[in-house]
């Protein structure tokens, strides 16, 4: 998990004086070049992009209540409790909130929230990009847990701390998630959540699939926390694990920003 900047704001504030609901966030993204093709060096390179806060949307990848390993699981909790204000700092200012814990939409099946998504029109990709996929620069062969566990299905529902409200959507498919995005003219795709090696990019509604579909997602790289363990390739701790693959996520995929810029972004 990357700390990065804390988020300190309260969970519900109003817009700022003159500011309105479809104000462009000013986003603060980082991202990695290799400005010498083939060489192996890569620089790393700041930038400001505008993203209209009615094509912005806010998605929790796999944010459980609970999981198999106890060490992601602290970790999750952790998150969570950071998460939370800022969910609802987000929702308030009129970005679309998103909720994906995969493998739980029993538990959803009769929200609004959730047939909000199996509802919206089935929308064809504008695009289909063909993308490549580097290896990591992780091992997360054996499952990536850092602490004694053995894999089972632990979670039941998203984590109790993270809010869901009326206007929000429920999903873990990639299409109904992107006939959302689409019907609401949403071309911005803000994603935190877990697992940062595999979940958070590889899910059908997550960061590689979305980039191939032409949405332009970016990853809340201290909103997050990969599946590793220090005793794998490349031997580093934990967080330096994270970081690495939050990198190599810069690198081919998208770019990243830090919630406590995003906090700023939307006027506190």
């Amino acid at each position: 998990m990357l700390l990065g900047q804390s988020l300190l704001a309260p969970a519900l504030l109003p817009l700022p004086a003159g500011a309105k609901a479809d104000n462009a966030l000013q986003l603060k993204l980082r991202t990695r070049v290799e400005v010498f093709k083939g060489s192996g060096i890569w620089e790393e390179v700041r930038f400001e992009r505008p993203a209209p806060i009615k094509e912005t949307a806010l998605l929790l990848c796999d944010m459980w209540d609970n999981h198999w390993c106890s060490g992601a699981a602290k970790r999750v909790d952790v998150l969570a409790a950071r998460m939370a204000p800022l969910v609802n700092l987000a929702r308030s200012r009129g970005i679309q909130i998103i909720h994906s814990p995969s493998d739980v939409m029993d538990f959803y099946k009769d929200t609004p929230q959730r047939k909000r998504m199996q509802q919206a029109p089935p929308a064809n990709p504008a695009v289909v990009l063909d993308l490549s996929d580097p290896p990591l620069p992780i091992d997360d062969s054996q499952g990536g847990c850092d602490t004694a566990d053995k894999s089972h299905k632990a979670w039941s529902r998203q984590h109790a701390a993270i809010p869901i409200a009326e206007p929000d959507g429920i999903s873990d498919n990639g299409t109904e998630v992107h006939n959302l995005l689409r019907q609401k003219g949403i071309s911005n795709l803000l994603v935190m959540g877990v697992h940062t090696n595999m979940c958070v990019m590889k899910r059908t509604f997550a960061i590689r699939q979305m980039t191939k579909w032409g949405i332009r997602c970016m990853l809340i790289r201290d909103m997050t926390d990969s599946m590793y363990d220090p005793k794998t390739r490349p031997f580093v701790a934990h967080e330096r694990g994270t970081e690495l693959v939050v990198e190599h996520i810069e690198k081919y995929w998208c770019p990243s920003l830090v919630s406590g810029d995003l906090v700023r972004a939307m006027g506190v």
